[in-house]
């Protein structure tokens, strides 16, 4: 049920009309002169910005509407900061709820399955691109902001100044989401215990190369096993060469789709996503919308050599090399943990986290030195042995403002309003400091950021190089990713406990992919629920078949080659040069 609320600001402006329009350039110039900075804009350009968004809010003025996001340092300063400040400006209320990331998964999906407006506006990740883009369910941002909603769009939002718009652009080539936030999984490690000699003496004597930042995965495996077994300690502290979490939950599961099979080099070459096949293990030809397998045996991946070494890597390393208790902690659990100092190395750690592993020492983070400065950096993920040049590299969260078209258009528009305002560049540069979540290259670009760099631990560097492309989102393969993505954590949940083998598990998860999709294939069919677009599925052949017809890779003789590093001040300075 729909709620008005008049606001003061809005009663006022039925009796005296200009005057709110006053008040609420008072509060623009409040907000931009003691919250946002610094700016990409002048604090005129700020304020001409401010003004747009009066005057398109008018009609608007008093709504109350409400958006949901997931708990991450951004959206934290959104709900709790710009939602203010945005209802000072506009005179619209916005209630920004947070919950965990499989509570807004099921808001958005129950919301499209129900055709209930339980939110006005979701912050919804990227991930479910292949889902919006067939469903048709979200609007198609392309048309409606050339359309029913020009007189809500941004004159200065400024799309090509976005640097994940193409993780939110469909098959069709239109844009159905628009980031709000964007981190990356990649490689932390402790430099200080790196650059010790000590210890890059004892390691080189037994591995025959460099400590240094791995580049494969056999390198990372030697790292974890040296720090974990022959250092043990440091500075009286019992230390551990890998982190990682092994919870039966649901994030369980986003652990493997967001990449990690992709990283032991199950899916094929090409950019955003493997073409034909992409990091979930899912085929499509190129040119079709029509995925057509998960299963080795109907052309997919999800069950072949790559992606079964890849989850029996995880769970090695979880068993031998973690600290104790690390198998029951959560993705919220986990990477905070690196805080407590006794962890060398993480390989798949999300820089979505970087703002509190900057926190100072007194707050607890004994990752960084008495002054402040990051003890650790953060590098490119290291690559499993079925990798290939040319294949995606590991994952890039791009959570983005979404509206389901099941929204009323009123509010819908005073939503819409409200992620502009979010991702503004009166806004970004600030929100930005905050969250250390870029989205725009005006951001990461600015001079406030190449100050601050040398304590954020290689992130501007990375977002300003340009190997960040190589980090992406699941892609257009997953056709319905509510419906797919939560198969995956029982199946993963069942190798930790010991219940079935790295194979059993791939096996019965490919499986049930293949008959889920199956159902979407038969309803697509008969009532075109996804435009065509559904899965159709191949025929089933041999595993042989697919290994010489551009399917799964072949089983390697050698899943341990010798393991590659490189030092990490070489790789900086080569981010730097380009």
């Amino acid at each position: 049920m729909r709620k008005y609320l008049l606001s003061a600001a809005a009663a006022v402006a039925v009796v005296a009309g200009s005057t709110t329009v006053m008040a609420d350039e008072a509060s623009a110039q409040k907000w931009i002169n003691q919250e946002f900075q610094p700016s990409s804009l002048s604090k005129d350009d700020q304020m001409a910005e401010m003004k747009w968004f009066i005057n398109a809010a008018k009609p608007f003025a008093g709504m109350e509407i409400n958006v949901l996001s997931e708990g991450i340092p951004t959206h934290s300063y959104e709900s709790e900061v710009l939602t203010k400040a945005f209802e000072e400006i506009t005179g619209i209320k916005v209630n920004h709820q947070i919950l965990g990331e499989g509570e807004v998964v099921q808001a958005v999906q129950t919301q499209m399955q129900t055709g209930r407006n339980l939110y006005d506006a979701y912050v919804n990740d990227s991930d479910l691109i292949g889902t919006h883009s067939r469903l048709q369910l979200a609007y198609n941002l392309t048309d409606w902001m050339a359309g029913t909603a020009a007189d809500v769009t941004n004159p200065d939002l400024d799309l090509g100044d976005f640097i994940g718009t193409q993780f939110t652009t469909g098959p069709d080539g239109d844009l159905y989401q628009l980031p709000d936030q964007q981190f990356a999984n990649l490689y932390w490690f402790r430099k200080d215990w790196f650059d010790r000699e000590d210890l890059k003496t004892a390691f080189k004597a037994k591995y025959g190369y460099d400590l240094g930042v791995p580049v494969n995965w056999s390198a990372y495996e030697d790292i974890a096993e040296f720090f974990s077994n022959d250092v043990k300690e440091v500075d009286g502290t019992r230390i551990y060469g890998h982190m990682d979490y092994g919870k039966r939950a649901p994030d369980l599961g986003w652990r493997m789709t967001d990449a990690w099979l992709s990283m032991a080099g199950t899916g094929s070459k090409g950019e955003p996503n493997g073409i034909p096949i992409d990091e979930w293990g899912i085929r499509m030809e190129a040119g079709s919308c029509n995925p057509s397998g998960a299963s080795v045996s109907r052309g997919g991946a999800a069950n072949g050599p790559a992606a079964v070494y890849a989850i029996r890597k995880w769970d090695e390393w979880l068993r031998a090399y973690a600290p104790p208790g690390a198998a029951s902690f959560d993705f919220y659990q986990s990477l905070p943990a690196l805080s407590q100092g006794n962890v060398a190395q993480q390989i798949f750690w999300y820089t979505a986290f970087t703002a509190d592993m900057v926190k100072p020492k007194s707050e607890g983070n004994n990752t960084v030195d008495d002054n402040g400065k990051p003890l650790w950096r953060m590098a490119p993920s290291p690559h499993g042995p079925y990798w290939q040049e040319g294949q995606k590299v590991g994952y890039q969260d791009v959570g983005s403002w979404t509206i389901l078209k099941s929204t009323p258009e009123d509010r819908a528009k005073a939503a819409w309003l409200y992620a502009q305002f979010a991702v503004s560049k009166t806004v970004d540069v600030k929100k930005s400091h905050v969250g250390l979540t870029f989205i725009r290259n005006s951001t990461v670009n600015h001079a406030s950021f190449s100050e601050r760099a040398p304590n954020l631990g290689g992130l501007v560097e990375f977002y300003r190089s340009p190997d960040r492309v190589a980090w992406s989102p699941t892609g257009i393969n997953v056709p319905d990713y509510p419906k797919l993505a939560q198969i995956w954590w029982q199946q993963i949940g069942d190798v930790n406990s010991g219940a079935f083998t790295p194979q059993e598990a791939m096996d019965r998860l490919a499986g049930e992919m293949d008959i889920t999709m199956a159902r979407m294939q038969a309803v697509d069919e008969a009532a075109n629920v996804y435009g065509g677009c559904g899965p159709r599925l191949n025929a089933e052949k041999d595993a042989e078949y697919w290994y010489a017809n551009g399917g799964a890779k072949p089983p390697l003789d050698n899943e341990k080659p010798q393991g590659v590093t490189v030092n990490y001040d070489d790789l900086v300075a080569r981010w730097a040069a380009q």
